[in-house]
């Protein structure tokens, strides 16, 4: 078989040699060919990506304030962190008639135990100065000498107890502190605390 095989090789001419050469590579290619297509390669491995998870923002802090002055409820009251002084104005019910709230930074940022002092409106031709508005702020009403309608430019008195405050120290005389009004019927501790800052004597 391998002598026939020989002799058969032997016999070809180098035309031939190199057609059947050529024959062989197509048949080995075109094998190949159909393993690679019957065995596609595995696929890869794809990792999920991780989902990201919003950061919640953190609220405000919570910020005690005293609202003193012309305003229509004076008190304390509870705002967030990044407040401004035109909300604590608002939550005390807003500014009186006769108040000059613009004196006052009302987009200034609040912070915690702050007091705002709503003052009063100036005389006409008051100056709208820094200086005169710090002056202003600190201007206090002497209850021993004010008449009925400047004690009810303070929060909380009214028309009675602004005439009680009078007929108080006609009969008694003059307050020797401001802390005294508190003997006054209807003025109490709440009151005081609104008005400790606002009067003098």
């Amino acid at each position: 078989m391998d002598g026939g095989f020989r002799d058969w090789l032997e016999g070809l001419t180098r035309r031939e040699l190199v057609a059947y050469g050529l024959l062989a590579c197509l048949v080995v290619g075109g094998a190949g060919l159909w393993l690679l297509r019957g065995h596609p390669p595995p696929p890869v491995e794809m990792r999920p990506r991780a989902a990201s998870t919003p950061v919640a923002a953190p609220s405000p802090a919570p910020i005690v304030v005293h609202v003193a002055g012309l305003v229509r409820n004076p008190g304390v009251y509870e705002l967030r962190e990044g407040d401004r002084v035109i909300d604590a104005i608002e939550m005390a019910g807003g500014a009186l008639r006769k108040a000059a709230p613009g004196l006052l930074n009302l987009a200034a940022p609040l912070t915690d135990g702050q007091q705002v002092l709503v003052p009063k409106r100036g005389p006409p031709g008051h100056s709208g100065s820094a200086a005169a508005g710090a002056a202003d702020v600190q201007q206090k009403i002497n209850v021993n000498t004010a008449d009925a309608e400047a004690l009810q430019e303070l929060p909380g008195i009214g028309e009675v107890l602004s005439q009680r405050i009078i007929d108080h120290r006609e009969e008694h005389g003059p307050f020797a502190t401001v802390d005294d009004m508190i003997d006054v019927k209807g003025i109490g501790e709440v009151t005081m605390e609104d008005l400790r800052d606002l009067v003098t004597v």
